[in-house]
């Protein structure tokens, strides 16, 4: 596998992840932060820029899945690329919005 598929297996898993909570967000019907928000990263969108940005965010990392899915020999190095982009993401969106959320960003 090329070196530069692990990075973007890395980038399908932030993607991913990155979706979950202005999905769900989105559809219970919660405001919640977006890039499109003032100021952004920290305001909260509508409920519908949620949802979309998560639907929009699932679409990218679907469509880098399916193009760049983790094959061959380095199959497991894929995957492995592919779960840090999740863990790592997650763990950025955690403490962004946690400090959101408690007040400490506004």
């Amino acid at each position: 596998m090329h070196w530069y598929l692990y990075p973007l297996n890395f980038i399908t898993g932030a993607f991913l992840v990155n979706g979950v909570p202005h999905f769900v967000q989105g559809l219970c019907g919660n405001p919640f932060q977006t890039p499109f928000a003032k100021p952004p990263g920290v305001g909260e969108s509508p409920p519908l820029t949620n949802l979309l940005w998560g639907l929009g965010n699932f679409a990218v990392g679907a469509v880098l899945l399916y193009i760049y899915w983790p094959r061959c020999i380095a199959t497991v190095l894929g995957w492995c690329a592919v779960g840090l982009g999740v863990l790592i993401m997650t763990i950025l969106l955690y403490t962004h919005f946690s400090k959101v959320r408690s007040g400490k960003l506004r």
